[in-house]
Order: structure tokens, then C-alpha cells, then sequence
């Protein structure tokens, strides 16, 4: 390929990587590597895209120099705090079945030294490159100046272990040099295989910890249902006991002693009956929960995989949801104001109904902890959160209809701009860091509305803040108002 006259124009995206290019080619003619050692080098990467084992990697290590050049050497690595350097694979014994300690004492160097006749060669992981700027003793010697260049490079980034050259007649600068760069090489290399090594690891786990959920988690909390029917049938015993007492002593005709004790019993009756109902509900909350986040494919395919069904919205998500925040909501002195016309014109929707139900369960929770008192354009104090939905047109494209859930509540209004960074990973307001929160789950929210083929946003009003998620509607064959909820 000749070089043309003039070069091309570079977009902005590409300034960086092309700036790195052009540095690369002036360190290689800086380096001036013969082309038995470019050889080398490119033997070294050509094995090891070839093998695939962490042992064959060892072996390609030590294996390129004695087959090419006749130099000996060995790999430590680091393995942990207690055991130290531990030799793992060396040209003269190849891939040891148990890694062992050297023979000699060695410690960690930020730069290549030379112990017991032996050039020591410091292996880190991966890091940005940043020169740093070192004084030289003597700057007539270009190959010294290269070489205290590469000292400056080598500090910085995890120790992973060091690489041993020996030769017996010695190694020149130019050699120490050279396998420097080379040890930067398997440096690369091994970090790139010990986190592959390690993801594969954390793969494996999860599909096993999956495996437990499902067996030591989802299964059994289908046990819970059985409690709550034994629950109810001592409630039901309560009953037919208070009626027993009743037809002993008459309508009204029992002693004083045992209309107490029929009274007692209706107390405690209700009192059951009204945990019953809260641990339902509560459960049933749960298990949506679980079985929504903790599903197989989520970990097989490793992201989130939707199971959409047909939903009345407000019935099947927003007021169960409503109902499991009623408590925290009452507790901070939040009304709540429900649309009239939302539960007359509901239609169906398809949606993933368990992950739907923890966007709201989201915005709920938020407003528990965000919504502020405020008075409203009639002079009157308020507290309040809000729903509703409306139809949007020509959502995406033109044509395409969509539908905006809103959740609003009372307080001091952000600009749009700041609402809407909320919905990134890690954000929060910058005037409730007092809160405590993680700023996760307007994330969340994002990635299952972006899921579900919509959009998230924000819009300050007067009075508050409106957080809301458009959906698409598909053509449909049934109307978008009067439908009948299902039951």
C-alpha cells in the first residue's frame, strides 16, 4: 500500500484511537526491532489466540524464547497476600502440577531488577496509558532512555505476578529491553484470561445459585399458601364457636361471663382475619416480585427477558401496589387521588405484569419518602400523590398510539433537565442525599419501560413533580375506552 499525499479527515469519534496509532508507530521505530523479533512477538500472539487452557498460555510463555531465541525463563504469579509469588510454569520443568514457591526469596519490584544472575520482570494487568516523565543520567544512550521510558510505563496498575529471563552469557540492554515489552505482553494477555477465567467462574455460580432459588426459595414459599388456608380455617373455627356460645345461652340471654367472652372472640376474629388479609397480600406481592426477577432466563441469556400478558393496569398492578404503600403513605400523611375515569375507561394492555408491578411498587416508594406539603392554587395545604394515564398519538412515528402513565407528587419542582438524569444509574437529588436511597430504582424503571419497547420522563409543574412511562399500543381490535375490566 503507498502512502497517499494527503490523509483523509478524521471524525472526532476516531481522534483518540488514531492519536494512540500514531504514537504506536513512533514507539516502533524508537524500538527498532529486528524482524526476528518482531517474529517473536508475533509467534507469541499468534499461540496464544491459538490455545484456549490457562496451561497452554503458561507454556506459550516460556515455550517462545527457548524455541526461538534459547533464552530460559519462568512465570510467577501472585496468589493472594498469604501465599505470595508461587512459580506456576518454567522452561526447564514446563506447567508444575502444584505451583511452588521460588527457590530463591523474591520480592516485588515496580521495575525490573536483576537477583541471583536472573533478569526479574514485573507482570501487571491491564491499564490506560500515561507516560510519566522520568530524568535520565545519561541521555546519549538511546536504548537507556528507551529503558527508563518503560520503567515509567510499568508502575500503576494490579500486580499479577513476575516473568524470570536467564541466559548464561547474559542479556544486553537491547535484550532487557526487548523482553520488558515482551513481559508487557503476557501481562495483557493473562489479565484478559484471568478475568474470562473468573466471569466463566461467576457464570457458573449464578446458573447454581439460580438452581438454589428456585429449589430453596420459589418452591417453598408455595408453602406459605397452605399456612394461610390453615389460618383461615382456625379463623372459620372461631366462628362456629362464637355461634355455639350464642345458641347455649340464648340470643342475648347468656350470662354476663360469656357474652365477654363472645365479644373477646369477635375481636380477636377480626383482628386475625385483618392479618390474614395483610399477609395475602403481602405474599402475594413477594412471590410476583420473585418470580419476576428470579426467572431462569434472566441469568441464561443475561438480561432481562419480559413474559408479557394481558393486564387491566390500574387493576391488576397500580392498586395492588397502592395497597401494599397504603401504610407508609398514611404514616407520612400522603393522600391519595385516583382518577375517576381511569377505572371505567381501562382497556387491556400486554405487558410483563411482575415487572410492571415493581415500576410502580418504585415510584410508590419514592413517593413515600419525596412527596412534600405544598399549597395549592386555592390557598390550601396539601399533600398528595396522583395517577392517571392518557392516550398519547403518534407515539414513535406517526400513527403509532401510546399510552402515559403518570405518577405525580406534591413539592419543590426540579428543571426537566435534572428530573430526567434521575433516571440514570446512581442518580439522586441533590436536595434529599439525606434520604436514604440508592438511586437505583428510577433506573430500573427505564431499563423495563425501554424494554417494553417505551419511554421514561420527567415534567416539573407548578405544585410538583410528574414522573410517567409511555408505552406503545399495538393495532388492537378491541376499543381504547368503555372496555369492562376483566375480573
Amino acid at each position: 500500500m503507498t502512502e497517499q499525499s494527503s490523509s483523509p479527515s478524521i471524525p472526532s469519534d476516531l481522534e483518540a484511537v488514531c492519536r494512540r496509532i500514531r504514537e504506536k508507530a513512533d514507539s516502533y521505530e524508537k524500538y527498532n526491532f529486528s524482524q526476528g523479533r518482531n517474529d517473536f512477538l508475533k509467534a507469541f500472539f499468534d499461540l496464544a489466540q491459538e490455545y484456549d487452557s490457562l496451561d497452554d498460555f503458561y507454556r506459550i510463555c516460556v515455550s517462545v524464547p527457548l524455541a526461538l531465541v534459547g533464552v530460559e525463563s519462568a512465570l510467577y504469579l501472585c496468589q493472594g497476600e498469604d501465599k505470595g509469588l508461587l512459580l506456576v510454569c518454567s522452561s526447564e520443568r514446563g506447567v508444575l502440577a502444584e505451583p511452588e514457591p521460588a527457590r530463591y526469596p523474591i520480592q516485588m519490584h515496580e521495575a525490573p531488577c536483576e537477583i541471583a544472575g536472573s533478569f526479574m520482570i514485573p507482570i501487571f494487568s491491564k491499564q490506560p496509558f500515561h507516560q510519566k516523565e522520568n530524568g535520565f543520567r545519561d541521555q546519549e544512550h538511546r536504548q537507556e532512555k528507551l529503558w527508563n521510558d518503560l520503567r515509567g510505563l510499568c508502575g500503576g496498575g494490579r500486580t499479577l505476578g513476575l516473568y524470570e529471563v536467564h541466559r548464561k552469557e547474559g542479556l544486553s540492554e537491547a535484550d532487557k529491553f526487548f523482553f520488558v515489552k515482551y513481559a508487557n505482553r503476557i501481562g495483557y494477555n493473562l489479565d484478559n484470561r484471568l478475568i474470562a477465567r473468573q466471569n466463566i467462574e461467576r457464570l457458573k455460580f449464578i446458573n447454581t445459585l439460580v438452581i438454589d432459588i428456585e429449589h430453596n426459595v420459589i418452591v417453598p414459599n408455595m408453602y406459605f399458601k397452605h399456612l394461610f388456608n390453615q389460618l383461615k380455617k382456625k379463623i372459620g373455627m372461631i366462628d362456629e364457636l362464637r355461634r355455639e356460645i350464642v345458641e347455649a345461652h340464648g340470643q342475648g340471654m347468656g350470662s354476663a361471663q360469656c357474652a365477654h367472652c363472645n365479644q373477646t372472640l369477635e375481636v380477636l376474629r377480626d383482628d386475625l382475619l385483618r392479618y390474614h388479609q395483610e399477609i395475602v397480600k403481602h405474599h402475594a406481592n413477594m412471590s410476583l416480585f420473585i418470580e419476576s426477577l428470579f426467572r431462569r432466563e434472566h441469568f441464561e441469556r443475561g438480561h432481562l427477558v419480559l413474559h408479557p400478558k394481558r393486564c387491566f393496569v390500574e387493576k391488576e398492578v397500580i392498586i395492588p401496589q397502592l395497597e401494599h404503600y397504603a401504610s407508609r403513605l398514611r404514616a407520612a400523611n400522603i393522600t391519595v387521588a385516583r382518577p375517576q375515569n381511569m377505572h371505567e375507561e381501562e382497556f387491556p394492555i400486554l405487558v410483563d405484569i411482575g415487572l410492571l408491578a415493581q415500576v410502580y411498587a418504585n415510584l410508590f416508594s419514592n413517593a413515600a419518602k419525596y412527596t412534600r406539603e405544598i399549597v395549592d392554587y386555592s390557598g390550601q395545604m396539601r399533600k398528595f400523590v396522583a395517577y392517571g394515564r392518557e392516550i398519547v398519538e403518534d407515539f414513535i412515528r406517526n400513527g403509532q398510539k401510546g399510552i402515559k402513565f403518570n405518577v405525580f407528587t406534591t413539592g419543590q419542582s426540579m428543571t426537566e433537565e435534572q428530573g430526567n438524569k434521575l433516571f440514570l444509574e446512581g442518580m439522586r437529588g441533590d436536595d434529599n442525599l439525606d434520604v436514604p436511597g440508592t438511586g437505583h430504582g428510577l433506573s430500573f424503571i427505564r431499563h423495563v419501560i425501554e424494554m417494553h419497547g417505551g419511554r421514561v420522563g420527567y415534567e416539573p409543574t407548578s405544585e410538583g413533580n410528574n414522573f410517567y412511562f409511555i408505552l406503545p399500543l399495538p393495532p388492537i381490535d378491541y376499543p381504547l375506552a368503555h372496555c369492562p375490566p376483566s375480573e
